[in-house]
């Protein structure tokens, strides 16, 4: 048996020793994933030699678990072209009234009906639907509207302020508020208003037109208070009466009539009214067919439950060139018939104007006037009488045509949904289905299913408008509650698009006119030292 001496075995000439300039040897393709493993593994026991982009991991580490946006500033192209190509567009369009900041850019979103349709052709109709629960600031973003469009020349109307929310508005603007009420004013239904001045400056077909208008205006409107007096509308023949007669009154009647003088017509039975009626020569006869209606028109014009407001001249005839406001606060919630009637007068007499200064115009002897209608709190105004429901129904698809762009708000889909007949629920919801965008305040889960059926919203967005209903934290080192997490947020969809989310923040030159808690800036003294002795 042979045997190996140390030297020999290291001696790198003996065979198959290993030479010192030989290549090492390549590991296999298992044993270098082992490897590579064996690394990562070491590398995680010792930790990284640097934190990452949310911090030091680990416990005591502070790693952010979200990483807060850059904040954002908008320039216009000759400010920040040296940024380039940091600057980036934003997604909501810069054209109308600046309402508030984007919940979630920061940056200034602009919004409004008249400008979205008319100047960048973003909706079809120039209308908004605003909902949301009370207190969260509705007639807030609607008065910022308002104010804007004023700016850009456009007349704000707000044709029945039941509250009121928008007289301070209005005076801070320069225009006419007209109250109406019990001992407060009146409202002439029979007034045709700026129509005789504007037909005695038109000729021809135009005149004819305009004073077409007012008569049919005037008919529509003592059929609306036949309607509410009765509950129940005037017959074909009182109708076809009523016409007769208004014709006979403005070829007798010198000056502006008003509903005594209509009354006192009907009860002289002229041969134009009598032919109509159909007595068949017998003035019994005519006597018997007019009976109802002549205690119904009594009724208007010697109080009752519509009072006297429309049996006198107007008090404040409505001006063309300026915002105005009718303030019918002082009707008591309860006297709803009365409500009706005159919400349904303030319409009538308010788009009566609106039609007679687009005449002007089309003949050149006035500027253009673009007019923003305000019909706030409208579920009390459906709720009111019938008739309201169809005139409303009327104007929102006609407003195009009428040249003025409108702003309706409620409190929630619910309220439209809660009308008596099936028809005018119908109607209802059809106003928020036709409106060129719909404004979303904090709504209720049970809302989403009827809002969703009218605007679509992502699971998203019901999400975020459920959680600004919520009640607000109570404060308890300042001893009042904080306020309302969805205070001024509001969600402005068009059509399926994604919503955009924004919340208005009051400038110091609007907070007096969006005070709407002035009744309580004051403690109650009764009980107090300082109330006064008996």
């Amino acid at each position: 048996m042979a045997t190996t001496t140390p030297q020999q075995a290291a001696d790198p000439r003996q065979e198959g020793a290993a030479r010192p300039d030989a290549a090492p040897a390549v590991p296999s393709p298992s044993e270098a994933a082992k490897t590579r493993k064996k690394e990562k593994k070491d590398k995680k026991k010792t930790g990284p030699k640097r934190p990452g982009a949310r911090g030091w991991p680990g416990r005591g580490g502070g790693a952010s678990l979200l990483v807060q946006a850059a904040d954002e500033y908008r320039g216009t192209s000759v400010q920040v072209c040296g940024l380039w190509p940091f600057a980036v567009g934003v997604g909501a369009p810069m054209v109308g009234v600046p309402v508030g900041r984007n919940l979630q850019t920061g940056a200034t979103t602009c919004c409004d009906p008249i400008s979205w349709f008319q100047r960048a052709n973003l909706i079809s109709n120039p209308s908004a639907f605003v909902l949301g629960l009370p207190g969260l600031g509705k007639s807030t973003i609607v008065r910022r509207m308002a104010l804007g469009l004023a700016g850009y020349g456009v007349q704000p109307l707000v044709l029945g302020d039941l509250k009121p929310d928008y007289v301070d508005l209005i005076e801070a603007l320069g225009g006419q508020v007209i109250t109406l009420g019990r001992g407060r004013g009146h409202l002439n239904v029979l007034d045709p208003g700026q129509a005789h001045a504007a037909a005695r400056r038109l000729t021809g077909k135009a005149r004819a037109q305009v004073m077409a208008d007012a008569h049919g205006r005037r008919l529509t409107m003592v059929s609306s208070l036949l309607t509410i007096m009765r509950s129940a509308p005037p017959t074909d023949r009182e109708e076809t009466i009523l016409d007769r007669a208004l014709s006979v009154l403005d070829e007798r009647h010198d000056g502006v009539p008003v509903l005594a003088d209509l009354l006192k017509v009907i009860q002289e039975a002229p041969d134009e009214v009598r032919h109509v009626a159909l007595d068949r020569g017998s003035i019994d006869r005519y006597r018997e067919i007019t009976e109802h209606l002549e205690a119904t028109l009594i009724g208007l014009t010697g109080g009752g439950r519509l009072g006297e407001i429309f049996s006198a001249p107007t008090s404040n005839p409505m001006k063309l060139d300026r915002p105005v406001v009718f303030d019918v606060s002082s009707i008591d919630d309860s006297e709803t018939d009365l409500q009706a009637a005159v919400l349904l007068a303030c319409w009538s007499n308010g788009f009566g104007s609106v039609s007679v200064s687009h005449a002007l115009a089309d003949a050149g002897l006035e500027p253009r006037r673009h007019y923003f209608v305000v019909l706030d709190e409208l579920w009390r105004a459906l709720r009111a009488g019938r008739g309201l429901v169809d005139r409303v129904d009327a104007l929102t698809r006609l407003n195009r045509q009428r040249g003025v762009g409108m702003a309706m708000v409620s409190h929630t889909m619910s309220d439209l949904m809660a009308l008596p007949s099936e028809e005018d629920r119908a109607k209802a919801k059809g106003f928020v289905e036709r409106s060129g965008m719909v404004v979303c305040g904090g709504l209720p889960e049970a809302e989403m299913g009827m809002l969703n059926s009218a605007v679509r919203l992502s699971r998203a967005e019901q999400r975020m408008l459920s959680s600004w209903q919520d009640p607000p934290a109570w404060d308890a080192a300042a001893g009042r509650e904080a306020a309302p997490p969805g205070r001024g947020k509001f969600l402005i969809k068009v059509g399926g698009r994604p919503g955009i989310g924004v919340r208005v923040a009051l400038t110091k030159a609007e907070s007096s006119i969006n005070d709407t808690n002035k009744l309580w800036h004051e403690s109650s003294r009764i009980g107090s030292d300082d109330a006064p002795q008996e």
